[in-house]
């Protein structure tokens, strides 16, 4: 292999420093990358480090639980500490949840690396009902998603939704007590938890687009390090990153932060790619959807073109709505 030729491979005793959020999916996540390492390379567990790094989001959405993540400081309070962790050279990669990734990285990383991607779609939870089909006038569904919000909204307006965020217990024990009757969680997350069971089953995404990215894992570098993008080249997934790549510019055109409700997802059949999209009132009282196919290369300008569109169409104060 030319990496092995070019470039020092990492030892026990100068092990490759993974840093990670410590909750069990982010370190299922971590686990995940550096047995694909291991495998690439055929190198010994002891020659990865998995660094767990206490981001300040961890503390103020425990804390801040019943408040929309938009009003606590986004989904940047997830990645600030890893990213300056990373910047500093006390790590050399970051894994991370690319549904949960701002479009914009800090000045000297890069995001260019990723798994193959899992289950994109949304799994429904509930401990009384089977599906959204079982949900009755006034019934209360948890959700911090603002994209799930407004699909909700606005295709099952007799339905209540409050604010629910946690770790898969925490939102069962919420379940368990009462506070809603039924909530969400990506299928991605449960089947990396080995806790697919937990899901009453998956939302197909005709009936609930998913985020933008959901499902993929992004491994993030300093730009610089030329001996890292050669390892990460190894264990790279090229469709996922086609699929991400009209995507995420599909987000970026449209708004980037996680403060407007957006589903996006590219699927790809033999040199074409499918990019579907939709973005809503917050509200859910509108929404606008649209569709498009364009040959896999054109994947970014796709995604920019049919943001450009929904935003014309949308008009000026489409997602000015706050409630």
């Amino acid at each position: 292999m030319a990496w092995r030729m070019t470039h020092a491979l990492p030892t026990p005793a100068s092990p490759l420093k993974i840093g990670t959020r410590g909750s069990p999916l982010a370190l299922a996540q971590a686990h995940e990358t550096r047995q694909r390492l291991q495998t690439a390379f055929v190198l010994p567990e002891e020659c990865f480090e998995i660094v767990i790094i206490k981001t300040s989001g961890d503390d103020r959405a425990l804390i801040e639980a019943d408040k929309p993540l938009k009003t606590i400081g986004g989904k940047g309070l997830f990645t600030k500490e890893i990213e300056e962790a990373m910047l500093r050279g006390d790590i050399d990669i970051a894994v991370h949840s690319m549904k949960d990734m701002p479009v914009a990285q800090p000045d000297g990383l890069v995001l260019d690396c990723y798994l193959p991607r899992e289950d994109v779609r949304d799994a429904f939870v509930s401990l009384q009902a089977n599906g959204l089909a079982d949900l009755g006038e006034g019934d209360v569904v948890g959700t911090s998603s603002l994209r799930r919000k407004a699909q909700l909204l606005n295709r099952f307006p007799h339905l209540q939704v409050v604010e629910f965020r946690g770790n898969v217990q925490t939102r069962l024990k919420k379940l368990e007590d009462g506070v809603a009757k039924a909530t969400f969680l990506a299928q991605a997350g449960l089947n990396r938890l080995g806790l697919e069971r937990v899901s009453k089953g998956a939302i197909a995404p005709e009936d609930m687009l998913p985020a933008v990215a959901q499902g993929c894992i992004g491994i993030e570098r300093r730009g610089d390090d030329h001996r890292i993008a050669a390892l990460l080249s190894a264990i790279h997934n090229v469709e996922a990153g086609q699929r991400l790549s009209a995507e995420r510019a599909f987000l970026e055109a449209l708004d980037g932060s996680c403060e407007t409700p957006i589903a996006g997802l590219a699927e790809l059949a033999g040199g074409t790619l499918r990019l579907r999209g939709e973005v809503l009132r917050p509200d859910g009282s509108e929404a606008i959807t649209d569709e498009a196919t364009a040959p896999i290369e054109d994947g970014a300008e796709l995604g920019r073109a049919m943001a450009e569109k929904m935003l014309k169409l949308a008009g000026p104060g489409f997602f000015d709505w706050r409630g």
